[in-house]
């Protein structure tokens, strides 16, 4: 059983990181385990951990299809439609709500102002 090496906060040597940081460069861990942790220690509660992978072997991140993105473009219309009137309210319906505000409300009516 290996334990993984642990850094601080802010004090991982180069080589290694997080799965936003390999975003931001077009990477992503491509299927690798995770190779080391950063810990922030917090008070009177347990540190958080962030995972990190190792950069060189990180693989390029995928490009979107033309499938992939009607597919992402039918998941966000879905989210926008209200299940009660059916139509697209313009935003994504809110989860609490389960329909688009007007729907929610109806008794109240837009300020006219």
């Amino acid at each position: 059983m290996s334990a993984l090496p642990v850094y601080r906060w802010h004090l991982a040597p180069d080589g290694y990181a997080t799965r936003r940081q390999l975003r931001a460069r077009g990477l992503r861990p491509g299927g690798q385990s995770v190779a080391a942790q950063l810990e922030r220690p917090r008070r009177r509660r347990p540190p958080l951990v962030a995972h990190l992978y190792r950069i060189d072997l990180a693989k390029p991140v995928r490009p979107m299809t033309p499938g992939r993105w009607r597919a992402h473009a039918a998941m966000m219309r879905a989210r926008r439609t209200c299940p009660a009137c059916r139509r697209d309210a313009g935003y994504v319906i809110p989860p609490s709500l389960g329909m688009c505000v007007p729907c929610a409300y109806p008794a109240t009516a837009p300020c006219a102002a």
